[in-house]
């Protein structure tokens, strides 16, 4: 039975309302999302653009300048202490961020309760507020605090060490707390991949003779090659955006002289209270998005040339 051109076109006039509608409900799923991620992350970030080429405070909108607020952050010390702090920062925490979870993972993979406490165990620092994670690294670095008293007592140091007050001790400790909090996060991202190696993999590297180091190198480590690509990406982020860690070791001071002030307490300091200089915090917080942007684009290059060789 052959179909006259009427009923066809009957049949395309019924279907064309389903085909278009079902056209636009994904995008009405969509638009809830879309809305938040528009007012509250494109308008900022539209806002900051406008701003960092302005003379505008807190109490004024200003005016355009150019590129004043860039020359006057080049000259400016505390944005060259701060972009130092901010790097040193990403150097050291991000390598212990990659290789110490992995470790952890390895180690705390196997099944039972006891593996289960202590995965649990690792992961309590990552849902503690890092307020209340500072408070305590804080009480227990101070000089009369429970490290101090610990060398004290194995008479490892005959003065208190200045964990607090020094700039570079400082740093560093600030840097201890961040890895010692992010330990569990990435642990548990490394034992979703570790779940993906084939086991006949690891059996065959023990009928061959291999040992833990061994194994660990030439099987865990090249199954999970990409999730460390991932972790990097996000712990370079994290460690360049710290403030929480810094902010409460050293009272919201940035250390003695600012001497430990990172690059997201500069702009808290320079965009914040009634003296603040939202112009000139638009354009560090402008500057801090063109380094982050680099640094994600280098990481992804590499990522795929590892992947083509």
């Amino acid at each position: 039975m052959t179909i006259s051109a009427h009923q066809r076109r009957l049949r395309q006039e019924d279907t064309a309302p389903a085909t278009h509608r079902w056209r636009v409900t994904p995008w009405l799923f969509l638009l809830p999302a879309l809305a938040v991620i528009v007012l509250l992350v494109l308008v900022p970030f539209l806002n900051t653009l406008r701003l960092a080429f302005t003379d505008s405070t807190l109490l004024r909108s200003g005016e355009f300048t150019g590129w004043d607020n860039f020359r006057r952050m080049f000259a400016d010390e505390r944005f060259g202490t701060a972009l130092l702090n901010s790097t040193l920062y990403t150097v050291c925490v991000v390598p212990l961020m990659v290789a110490l979870p992995l470790v952890l993972a390895s180690l705390l993979s196997g099944a039972g309760r006891l593996m289960g406490f202590f995965r649990t165990t690792m992961y309590l620092p990552v849902i503690m507020s890092p307020v209340v994670v500072g408070l305590i690294w804080t009480n227990m670095l101070d000089k009369r605090g429970l490290v101090n008293e610990l060398l004290g007592t194995l008479k490892a140091v005959a003065e208190p060490v200045p964990f607090l007050t020094d700039r570079w001790l400082l740093l560093f400790s600030a840097m201890f707390v961040t890895v010692w909090m992010g330990l569990g996060y990435y642990m548990v991202i490394y034992l979703a991949a570790l779940a993906n190696i084939d086991p006949s993999l690891y059996d065959a590297a023990a009928m061959d003779g291999a040992g833990p180091v061994r194994t660990f190198l030439n099987v865990t480590v090249p199954g999970v090659r990409s999730t460390m690509g991932l972790i990097g990406v996000l712990s370079s982020v994290a460690a360049f955006r710290v403030f929480g860690e810094i902010y409460v070791l050293t009272d919201g001071t940035g250390g003695v002289g600012g001497g430990d002030l990172t690059m997201t307490m500069l702009i808290q300091r320079e965009g914040t209270g009634l003296q603040a200089r939202t112009g000139y915090a638009g354009a560090i917080s402008l500057v801090m998005f063109v380094i982050l942007g680099g640094l994600l684009i280098a990481q992804l290059v590499l990522q795929r040339r590892q992947r083509t060789s």
